[in-house]
């Protein structure tokens, strides 16, 4: 009876959208992906996050979703983690024929699988084998009702200490402040899939860049890296859709890329402080950080169209997102949410959000990472690369800084995009394209 009721005290409820995250059909996860410079060594893995990962209270706790039981009443539940339960290490042939083909379905298998349910819903796949980018891979997933992506990412890099000062926490390049603070950039855009339909990611990839060439880009038309990566990302779709479906070539007005309308939702999160000294305080001391899924979306169109001067594209996302910045629209969205939920439940507020983001298929992400080296648990970090899965959408497109390097991952349904590396192929020459063309730009406004 003492063990029952401790237990009962400690429980937690579930916030309104880690229910919704969690309802059969809408189950959401984070899948991360941390390529390591040297062989990995499994059990200093599992000894590490048993002093950090799970003394978040998220990390060791049972979620009950209360779908058909004790009265709808969701819940978190304190349970006692094993974590060897939680990290698994496959037996991988280290001479296998092609490593990198072999982790872009890994991935996708693992992130197709359901989730254990009966325990804290987390887990890491460690793979010896050696990729184009990393000696040793290793692929987390998180459901998505433990918190959103941006605090999923944080907690990840609160485990981590600077290589060149094991006891230091990581540092990043904290962007210009602006009304809407925080931006988390996750996009959501409707491509030209079929009305109606059900889609999922099945394949995952990845590529890298030069941090440096996007600067290039930005410092020349003074700009920031957010404009310069949603500009690469609608000219290369915009090329995409041209090779795809033969637009450069038809004489049919009506198949003109420039008929195509696209409209995208951007989340914003909305947490005052995501300081990751406060997160790792909460993993070690036990202190209270602000928890969860706390987010709010604008509506914005994407500039889908021919043009003969690449560096339009950066230019209309910069007028497009200047202005979603400077509006309320992501506090007032947040707060639809809720009212709906408060209101009318759970039911009306899936029903609402199935309303909203029912008719995209794409997803677009960019997470400002560490700007200096970093460990985890002991092993140096060549890259890290991070993206969402179970939303109904047909790619998820999410990049991440990590020192010098961008990192773009591509989550897509192979029946909308059969030929993923060639769509990141577009969206990475589109990047060329801009540096060959920004000089050029500006030796011509000063003779003007």
């Amino acid at each position: 009876m003492a063990i029952e009721k401790q237990v009962t005290e400690e429980e937690e409820p579930v916030s309104p959208f880690a229910r919704l995250l969690s309802l059969p059909g809408l189950d959401v996860f984070n899948v991360i992906t941390i390529g390591c410079k040297t062989e990995c060594d499994p059990s200093t893995i599992v000894e590490g996050l048993k002093n950090t990962l799970i003394n978040h209270p998220r990390f060791s706790s049972i979620l009950l979703t209360g779908h058909g039981e004790h009265n709808g009443k969701a819940k978190w539940i304190p349970t006692e983690v094993k974590v060897e339960d939680h990290v698994t290490v496959p037996d991988i042939d280290p001479d296998i024929e092609n490593p990198d083909e072999f982790l872009e379905n890994y991935t996708s298998d693992m992130a197709l699988s359901p989730m254990d349910m009966s325990k804290p819903l987390w887990e890491f796949h460690i793979l010896n084998i050696k990729t184009s980018y990393a000696e040793v891979v290793a692929v987390a997933r998180f459901h998505h009702s433990l918190g959103d992506g941006m605090s999923l990412m944080s907690l990840l890099l609160a485990c981590t200490r600077k290589t060149c000062d094991p006891e230091a926490l990581p540092t990043f390049v904290v962007p210009k402040q602006t009304k809407a603070k925080n931006a988390c950039w996750d996009t959501a855009i409707h491509l030209m899939g079929k009305p109606g339909a059900t889609l999922s990611c099945n394949k995952f990839i990845h590529k890298i860049i030069s941090l440096d060439d996007v600067k290039r880009v930005k410092n020349v038309m003074n700009m920031t890296i957010n404009d310069v990566l949603f500009g690469m990302v609608q000219a290369g779709l915009s090329r995409y859709f041209n090779q795809r479906y033969g637009l450069e070539t038809t004489t049919n007005p009506r198949k003109s890329l420039d008929k195509i309308c696209l409209h995208g939702v951007v989340f914003f999160n909305l947490r005052p402080n995501r300081d990751i000294e406060d997160l790792a305080n909460m993993m070690a001391k036990g202190s209270k950080c602000r928890w969860g899924n706390s987010v709010g979306y604008v509506l914005l169109p994407l500039w889908i169209k021919s043009e003969n001067d690449i560096l339009e594209y950066v230019r209309q996302a910069k007028t497009t997102m200047d202005r979603k910045k400077l509006s309320l629209e992501p506090l007032f969205s947040y707060g639809l949410l809720k009212l709906t939920m408060e209101l009318f439940g759970l039911k009306a507020l899936k029903n609402l959000v199935k309303r909203i983001f029912g008719s995209t298929t794409i997803i677009f992400s960019n997470v400002v990472g560490p700007a200096e080296e970093i460990s985890f648990f002991g092993h140096q970090i060549s890259y890290i690369a991070a993206c969402t899965f179970g939303f109904p959408q047909a790619m998820v497109i999410s990049i991440q800084s990590y020192v010098d390097k961008l990192i773009i991952n591509l989550s897509v349904d192979l029946d909308v995009i059969p030929d993923p590396h060639h769509l990141c192929d577009l969206i990475i020459e589109s990047l060329g394209m801009m540096m060959n063309s920004a000089p050029k730009k500006i030796f011509h406004a000063s003779e003007v």
